[in-house]
């Protein structure tokens, strides 16, 4: 064994009390602590030479033991002594150093346990109090929390210990953040120990708990349930509906012309989707969660509307074919949100909670968006002119700009899809003005007339997806039309496409729950509770009543979006997000603002949505960061999933005859439902059967909700979601005012359970 003489050992030590001194909030980078087998118990660690590190916490670790500790050398019991100076004896407080082994000098500053403060095992806040050295108490609290995984704790084998954060107020009430590293003992499976450090890191000294909810996100700048003042409200309200226009106004863009409705047709439905997701975003955001999430037509209903609409019965269709088909896909919605809401108000969502992890919902959102990829790009390329300069565009502002400030906002970044469609939209404009698709003896005014012109028939198709002239909704709209109910006629309810819209409401839960989860830790908030999420999700089948009332063509629900959104504009206040409601509310009454829009050519449209649906896709993966990503059980269940997922719904896509000669290749894979193998004794049976395993998200939601529910995997390994409890909302008065209904809301809901948090 090596010795080290008492003189040397202080000399060192002061040494390194020097450099202690000197450190601020954040450390240098600290090597793991590898220990040796031949070393003596006061000999430095090899780490702590080559960093100066001295502990400021008198005997304190960041382990949950609430042992006391004893030091032999000197006979000091180390949590007696600590008792006793705050007893207020005479004799002078000695401290062990914890990495010295041995005792040091008062230094005049130490922390000392709150007497009120108790330990234990699992999650624990202990509050200590900075003392000077004649004992006086200097009143600054410390917090010390203990999380686990998703911000709460676990009871499997390993503790994951959080960084203490120390925080000093003068007088003034200026203050000044220290990050105090803390030794953290870690047991692994085989129960062996380790000791290592974590130093915090967290940008002004504050904390960011595991999950990110134990404080303040450092970036959010409004809170949830912050006002910032009139003026701050509109803005911020439009500013968050306005990066989530693409999400909000290209969904009829691509189904009204598919269903053969007319310009005005593409107008009055644009009209009634901003006026639902105007209603349903309010309804949410008291009624619902109540976090600051925009509901809408979701990208989910957009693929069985698209099987619905290319259905065998619907081709030949001449008159009112676009009004039969809303009426089918009303009648269907009706029947899917009653579904919806059975799950939420009777509680069954709850239980459904603990099947649906990460490992389930990333595929299955991720799906959602290659689901459409087969529409993209073939009809955004009819005009590569137009598209491919608005796809560079929307990856400029949105990766090589996004850094750049103006004026203090990150324009580029914050308005990537309305900037880039206004800037291609007007460099389109000037194209058509220039006479770009003029051609002889074709009039653009009526381009589908062209196709009985030999010179024209194959410029037809460029005129109609190019030109920004085409559209004629300008001239039809009104300037002021209220969309109301049944403004389509009475819907058409079969069990076919009913059945089709009850698994894809599912789906559509599924979707939900994630975003749910993944925006509470973004807010800075806890995570809600299982009767809150049913709640959300209960609420999500009235809204998509509404829409199916209405007749907006896909059910309303929440946007996965959210996610990207709050994060990329800082904003979480739902005061805000009901401002923005209101005015898309008031812009829903003026016809002109729908017909404007409706007037966004096919290719543009197509282009900014191949943007819109990778951003679905990446949105959705970005869920497996509360799992582990790493382990192979994860990476196997997922890549299987959106394997099979992409590949059996084209094994039921490739029997159709005769749909690639009646209609074009973008719809030929949503056509499956009528010539699909599957062969029963209903027709309506195969309809459902064929429809529902010919698109990707039901095939990997499948996929993915067995696998991960039936292979083995720790709660760590799955990333298990963790919500909140009911009894943290009794004892956590943020969380109640989060989540809770209105006081007169929640006298009238106190029969049902699962409304209330």
């Amino acid at each position: 064994m090596e010795t080290r003489s008492s003189s040397d050992s202080l000399e060192n030590a002061e040494t390194l009390r020097g450099r202690g001194n000197k450190l601020g909030s954040m450390l240098p980078k600290i090597e793991p602590f590898v220990p040796k087998r031949d070393h003596s118990p006061r000999e430095l660690r090899s780490w702590a030479k080559r960093t100066g590190f001295v502990s400021h916490l008198s005997g304190e670790t960041g382990t949950a033991s609430s042992t006391e500790n004893f030091d032999s050398s000197t006979g000091f019991h180390v949590e007696r002594g600590g008792r006793d100076q705050r007893a207020g004896g005479s004799s002078p407080t000695i401290e062990i150093d914890p990495v010295l082994g041995r005792t040091r000098p008062n230094r005049g500053i130490e922390i000392e346990m709150d007497s009120g403060s108790g330990s234990g095992s699992g999650s624990r806040q202990g509050r200590m109090t900075v003392a000077d050295e004649n004992g006086n108490g200097l009143g600054e609290k410390v917090e010390e929390r203990k999380t686990g995984l998703n911000g709460n704790v676990h009871g499997i084998g390993k503790r994951n210990g959080n960084v203490n954060m120390v925080e000093n107020r003068n007088e003034n009430g200026n203050g000044v953040s220290g990050v105090t590293p803390v030794v953290v003992e870690q047991k692994n499976e085989e129960g062996k120990g380790e000791r290592d450090v974590e130093v915090g890191m967290y940008p002004g000294g504050e904390e960011q708990g595991h999950g990110g909810w134990s404080g303040h996100h450092p970036g959010i700048k409004v809170g949830l349930r912050d006002n910032p003042g009139f003026g701050a409200l509109i803005y911020y309200g439009l500013q968050h509906f306005l990066s989530l226009a693409g999400s909000l106004i290209f969904i009829p863009l691509v189904m009204v012309p598919a269903m053969g409705g007319t310009d005005k047709d593409t107008a009055t439905v644009i009209s009634t989707m901003l006026l639902v997701s105007g209603i349903t975003t309010i309804l949410h955001s008291y009624f619902g969660t109540r976090l600051p999430l925009v509901q809408g037509s979701s990208f989910v209903y957009l693929a069985p509307a698209l099987v619905i609409i290319n259905a065998r019965d619907y081709r030949n269709l001449t008159e009112h074919k676009f009004r039969h088909i809303m009426r089918e896909l009303q009648g269907a919605i009706i029947v899917g949100s009653v579904f919806q809401s059975i799950l939420g108000f009777s509680g069954l969502m709850s239980l459904l909670l603990r099947l649906i992890n990460p490992v389930v919902v990333a595929p299955t959102v991720a799906a959602v968006g290659l689901a459409l990829f087969s529409y993209g790009f073939p009809q955004a390329g009819s005009c590569v002119e137009v598209s491919l300069p608005l796809i560079l565009l929307v990856l400029l502002c949105a990766l090589y700009l996004r850094g750049i400030s103006i004026f203090g906002l990150r324009l580029f970044r914050i308005y990537a899809v309305p900037l880039s469609v206004m800037i291609t939209w007007t460099y389109a404009f000037f194209l058509t003005a220039g006479g770009a698709y003029d051609y002889k003896g074709c009039s653009p005014d009526i381009p589908s007339s062209n196709i009985l012109v030999d010179e024209c028939r194959k410029h037809a198709y460029t005129m109609k997806h190019c030109r920004t002239d085409v559209s004629n909704a300008w001239r039809a709209a009104a300037w002021v039309r209220i969309p109301y109910p049944l403004q389509w006629g009475v819907p058409i309810f079969h069990f076919r496409t009913s059945l089709i819209m009850i698994i894809v409401s599912l789906v559509a839960s599924v979707d939900s729950v994630g975003t749910y989860h993944s925006a509470s830790l973004l807010v800075s908030s806890k995570p809600p509770t299982p009767q809150v999420v049913s709640r959300g999700i209960a609420l999500e089948g009235f809204c998509s009543m509404l829409a199916g009332l209405w007749g907006s063509g896909t059910g309303s629900t929440t946007l996965t979006e959210n996610t990207h959104t709050i994060n990329i504009t800082k904003m979480a206040s739902r005061r805000a997000v009901v401002f923005g409601a209101l005015f898309l509310i008031l812009f829903s009454f003026v016809g002109k603002v729908g017909a404007i829009l409706a007037s966004i050519p096919l290719s543009l449209a197509a282009s900014i949505l191949c943007f819109m649906w990778a951003l679905v896709v990446a949105v959705g993966l970005s869920t497996l960061q509360y799992s582990e990503t790493a382990s192979f059980r994860n990476i196997t269940i997922v890549g299987v999933s959106l394997f099979l997922g992409l590949s059996i719904p084209a094994y039921f896509q490739q029997y159709q005859p005769d749909s690639s000669l009646m209609l074009p290749n973008y719809f030929v894979p949503y056509a499956a439902a009528s010539d699909g193998p599957v062969h029963t004794v209903s027709e309506q049976l195969n309809f459902a059967i064929n429809a529902l395993m010919s698109m990707s998200m039901v095939v990997t939601l499948l996929i993915a909700f067995v696998l991960d529910n039936t292979v083995p995997g720790s709660w760590q390994e799955r990333g298990v979601y963790i919500w909140s409890r009911s009894e943290d909302v009794a004892i956590d008065p943020s969380l109640q005012a989060d989540y809770s209904l209105p006081r007169k809301c929640a006298s009238l809901c106190c029969c049902s359970r699962c409304l209330l948090a």
